[in-house]
């Protein structure tokens, strides 16, 4: 794992922290107003009335004397610790679990998923338990804002099926090369509501599942990797094509991860304005495309180098007058 990764993951562990002790402390403060020496005496009573009529009524903080109930917040602490503990052993023994398809890989990464919403919905439900929350009567109280919120995640709702979609489907896995609108690269993550594409230059696009809908899976086919070298038109092509298929032959040999059948001499792709341009294609993997590619380059000048075929390139002449 680069520095730069483990960096940002601690940023976001940081930051998750820092979102609780805020969360915890905006609840202590509410409980007791008059802690709050910031604000005034009008504002106070805002918001104990707040506490009272919403707060209060939902999520009871006060003991029956009237103090602060410690021992709801304390057992909070600890719930929160322990779904913690519990999350941190199941991605362990998840992580331990070697697979050796990109299905696998890709089921893992939904089941994480799973387990991290899992967790984190029964600490939710079970905190307010804690708190003396009645869930039933907090979620008919908040009947009208849970159909404003289902409203508005039903793009969200859209992304999970997408999500199951494509994976109970097949279209691709971890590890696969697609294209996405436009965009090239390997799968480096399905989750439940969107996916991360990684291209060759370590750029990760995030989309969204449900915004995945035509795409190419360039992994499930054979891709061609082609080559196009000039000549001049003074070189003797019989000679430069018999360099060209004796150099293919050798390929396949020389590089077998590479090539994995011989590359095809397809013959003269044009006849430009001051060089003959010669095809050569070859049945590569996606991954590999761009590799083959420089190697055919490579090996076709080293070849036509040592059978002595001119390649053209640009030329300027230069007349010079006489004073």
């Amino acid at each position: 794992m680069s520095d730069k990764t483990t960096k940002k993951k601690r940023r976001t562990g940081a930051g998750r922290i820092i979102g609780v002790v805020v969360i915890v402390l905006i609840l202590l403060l509410v409980s007791f107003p008059d802690l709050c020496f910031f604000l005034s005496a009008p504002q106070k009573e805002a918001v104990k009335l707040f506490n009272q009529t919403y707060l209060g009524k939902y999520i009871p903080m006060r003991t029956e004397e009237g103090g602060f109930d410690f021992m709801r917040l304390v057992a909070l602490i600890l719930m929160i610790a322990a779904c913690w503990a519990v999350y941190r052993i199941l991605m362990w023994i998840l992580g331990l679990i070697k697979t050796k398809t990109r299905r696998g890989e890709t089921l893992k990464g939904m089941l994480a998923n799973v387990i991290r919403y899992a967790v984190v919905i029964f600490a939710i439900i079970y905190g307010l338990n804690i708190l003396g929350a009645d869930v039933l009567t907090v979620i008919a109280g908040l009947g009208i804002l849970a159909l404003i919120i289902g409203f508005g995640a039903q793009s969200l709702i859209e992304d999970i099926f997408a999500g199951i979609f494509i994976l109970f489907e097949g279209r691709f896995y971890v590890g696969d090369i697609i294209s996405v609108d436009g965009f090239r690269g390997t799968v480096r993550s399905i989750g439940i509501v969107s996916t991360q594409i990684a291209d060759v230059g370590g750029n990760i696009r995030i989309m969204n599942n449900s915004d995945i809908r035509v795409l190419t899976n360039l992994s499930d086919v054979s891709s061609v990797a082609v080559s196009i070298v000039s000549i001049a038109y003074g070189a003797d092509l019989i000679k430069a094509e018999k360099v060209i298929n004796a150099l293919l032959d050798t390929l396949p040999e020389k590089y077998p991860n590479m090539f994995p059948v011989r590359p095809n001499y397809m013959g003269v792709e044009n006849l430009s304005d001051s060089s003959v341009d010669l095809k050569v294609t070859a049945e590569v993997h996606e991954s590999n495309i761009y590799n083959a590619r420089r190697i055919l380059n490579r090996e076709l000048k080293l070849a036509l180098d040592a059978g002595g075929i001119e390649i053209p390139f640009p030329q300027v002449v230069v007349w010079q007058g006489k004073e």
